[in-house]
């Protein structure tokens, strides 16, 4: 028998181990009754997507896509405070600072999993419970249904950072009704609860609380179809009373939003803006002149052109800008302006959107041969 020092010891071993394989992978994936189930699991970091989640999570939804007794995918986060929260664009800036490969590869590998969430053949279901931003969408917006509760904080703020909205922003964006889709991915606008359903984003609304009860009851259900499914999730929604009565956040100004936004150009956008005046107006303008002047028209001509692509050509097209972007200048200033020395002044170049020409526009947009993405 061993002498109660050491079987405390190798009690303790245990404990060690059986914490080290849960608490600290950045992501959890299980089988639990007909479902896999995929847990982002850096909730210090606010569930943020790094490129090892990444090659966890492809190979393991791929799988359970072959697999005839897994019968739908979940997707959450853990903390209570994000679903994901965008990708890890602070490790981006660094790699590509240092001329590291990883600014190819984790883009290619993210619009390959955000392509492989957009065709998989078994339902697909994303608990967009808090903050869901950039990579975060990504993860959740091409799946069959996606379930927003009254904590869900929905952005794509990248023309902030000198980015664009990505991860297939460009495909689900412009098929937003009116032009809401145009108005988020310029401005970064905020939606929250309620409101990510109401835009047309999110599928379904659960009261947050009542998350663990659904996904019980999602795991129980024998081998479902999607319309199994859909009336599990709207049985949930019709019980949750939350911000009923609030109307959308966005409906006193969609009449404007659909005339402003709908300019052919950036700078035809501003100068409605300027003619309208309102005070909507001036504070959209406002927010848009702190925005990456590069960002703002890479981003208009991203989603008019994405508004008639399938899935696969927009995630081609914003590979091609991801580079653009990464042998730019304004993204390294957006994220040192926003994210590490947090001035929120960022130095844009060009400073101004008459500066970004056609030619270099069109130049971001060119295929890139070789290495180009491949779906």
């Amino acid at each position: 028998r061993l002498k109660p020092f050491n079987r405390l010891q190798v009690i303790l071993q245990h404990l060690k181990m059986s914490n080290h394989t849960d608490s600290t992978a950045e992501v959890l994936l299980e089988k639990r009754g007909g479902a896999g189930v995929i847990t982002l699991n850096r909730p210090k970091a606010l569930n943020a997507l790094t490129l090892p989640m990444i090659r966890q999570i492809y190979p393991q939804l791929k799988t359970w896509e072959q697999d005839p007794e897994t019968f739908l995918i979940i997707i959450k986060g853990t903390g209570g405070k994000a679903f994901c929260a965008g990708g890890d664009v602070v490790a981006i800036r660094d790699a590509g600072k240092a001329g590291d490969r990883m600014t190819q590869d984790l883009f290619r590998e993210e619009y390959i999993l955000n392509n492989a969430i957009g065709t998989c053949r078994k339902p697909y279901v994303a608990l967009i419970d808090g903050i869901t931003m950039g990579g975060g969408v990504g993860l959740s917006v091409h799946g069959r249904f996606r379930v927003a509760t009254e904590k869900t904080l929905f952005a794509m703020p990248e023309t902030a950072i000198g980015l664009f909205p990505d991860v297939g922003g460009g495909y689900f964006l412009p098929r937003l009704p009116g032009r809401i889709g145009f108005y988020l991915a310029l401005t970064g606008f905020r939606l929250r609860g309620r409101d990510v359903l109401r835009a047309g984003i999110a599928t379904h609304f659960v009261e947050s609380e009542k998350l663990p009860a659904l996904e019980k009851d999602l795991m129980a259900l024998k081998s479902p179809s999607t319309e199994n499914i859909a009336d599990l999730l709207n049985s949930y929604q019709v019980k949750s009373q939350v911000d009923q009565e609030k109307q959308f956040v966005l409906d006193e100004h969609m009449e404007k939003i659909n005339s402003l936004f709908s300019g052919t150009s950036m700078e035809e956008i501003v100068e409605k803006l300027k003619q309208d005046g309102s005070p909507f107006a001036m504070k959209q303008l406002e927010i848009i002149n702190k925005m990456s002047p590069t960002s703002l028209k890479l981003t208009l001509r991203q989603l008019r052109e994405g508004a008639s692509m399938s899935l696969q050509e927009v995630l081609r097209m914003e590979y091609r800008l991801s580079q653009a972007c990464m042998r730019g200048h304004d993204f390294y200033e957006g994220v040192r302006a926003v994210l590490i020395d947090k001035d929120q002044t960022p130095r844009w170049k060009p400073a101004a959107l008459e500066e970004v020409t056609e030619e270099f526009v069109d130049n971001c947009f060119k295929p890139l041969g070789n290495n180009d993405l491949k779906l």
